[in-house]
């Protein structure tokens, strides 16, 4: 705790940057950032208070700073079965997730990397093997738009991408119809 004393002395008192009071205290820049973001989250300032010693300022920061960095988990299997309707994508629930745990939510990329890990945690089933160019898997996908018979004014649906991929390999054939 010795070293958060010297790193506020520096900032506060001679006004040190993170590099300078780094090399001064031969500890890393980042290491310095770690305690000034300790102290601002703990709302430490300079000069310390009076009774506060060096056990006090231990307790403070520890107990805070482990409070402080509880982010509340989504929940991913919610979120699996969200992912498979229609037009779903991980951006989609997110805002939902974040205003339910506001200040204890992670952030949006943070969000998509953890669901990602559980999901490739995740059992998978129905595993098939294909041998190359034996099977065309054929699908219309996109939504449906509607067409207008010039003629007769009667109203039709139609897909709007056509996809084709041979099982096994890397080629896919899209057009749009």
């Amino acid at each position: 705790m010795r070293k958060i004393i010297e790193v506020l002395r520096l900032h506060f008192e001679a006004g040190l940057g993170q590099r300078k009071i780094a090399q001064a205290l031969h500890i890393s820049k980042g290491a310095v950032g770690n305690y000034l973001n300790l102290a601002r989250a703990n709302g430490l300032s300079w000069p310390l208070p009076q009774d506060m010693d060096e056990e006090k300022l231990e307790q403070s920061v520890s107990l805070r700073s482990v409070e402080s960095s509880q982010l509340l988990e989504p929940d991913y299997a919610i979120i699996h079965q969200e992912l498979k309707r229609k037009n779903v994508t991980l951006q989609l629930p997110w805002p939902e997730y974040a205003t339910i745990h506001e200040g204890n939510a992670h952030h949006y990329s943070h969000y998509c990397h953890l669901y990602r890990n559980w999901a490739d945690k995740q059992k998978r089933g129905m595993r098939q093997r294909h041998r190359a160019g034996a099977k065309l898997f054929i699908n219309d996908c996109g939504p449906t738009v509607e067409i207008i018979e010039p003629d007769t004014g009667e109203i039709g649906k139609a897909q709007v991408i056509f996809v084709a991929v041979l099982g096994a390999s890397n080629y896919t054939y899209a057009e749009a119809t």
